[in-house]
């Protein structure tokens, strides 16, 4: 990895990588490309970056260590299991639309990455997917949903992650509003129906 994966400029580089994958595509999209759209030589590209590569592996891992953060930092006031869901949920949807190039990168490119980085990834992946398990857990104590704690979880991410090709943010449904129909959905209080978008 690259010992200035930290700097302000090299984020700006990921952030105008991940805009362009989503966009073009990684494959269609060319380190010529990159450069211009970044403002710099082709050449100078690799001083941040190693490979073609390795600016994939950032633009993916930017955006799942940004959804740890903002999760860990979500639970830290919520007290009751049901009110940890609902923070875990909107904190779910606040770094897709904070991030949303880079999580559809995630979506649509994963085959692109090397077996490495794939590896590598899918550790922090596990780890994100554990908060969730241990929140759907607590719940599971509480009373509040059954014992098939695997599919809710996997329920939650798969409709959760989907919004990022149908949310719009100037529409008429809130992201709170997202994140309170989900917590019911998994709770049982609502149809799955509801957090369909309209065709």
């Amino acid at each position: 990895m690259n010992k200035n994966k930290n700097s302000k400029r090299r984020q700006e580089l990921v952030a105008i990588a991940a805009r362009l994958f989503c966009d073009q595509g990684y494959e269609t999209t060319t380190v010529r490309t990159l450069a211009a759209e970044m403002g710099i030589q082709s050449g100078s590209l690799f001083h941040h970056f190693k490979d073609k590569q390795e600016i994939l592996f950032a633009v993916i891992e930017s955006g799942m260590l940004h959804a740890m953060e903002i999760a860990r930092q979500a639970l830290y006031e919520a007290k009751t299991p049901e009110a940890r869901l609902y923070a875990l949920a909107q904190a779910h949807l606040s770094t897709l639309l904070q991030d949303r190039d880079a999580h559809v990168v995630a979506i649509y490119e994963w085959r692109s990455l090397s077996d490495l980085s794939r590896a590598h990834l899918v550790e922090l992946r596990d780890a994100y997917e554990s908060i969730w398990r241990e929140v759907i857990y607590e719940c599971q104590q509480a009373g509040l949903v059954p014992d098939d704690q695997g599919l809710r979880r996997r329920l939650a991410l798969g409709a959760l992650n989907w919004t990022v090709q149908w949310y719009r943010p100037d529409g008429p449904l809130r992201p709170e509003d997202l994140a309170q129909t989900l917590v019911d959905m998994l709770l049982g209080r609502t149809a799955v129906a509801a957090v369909l978008p309209s065709a």
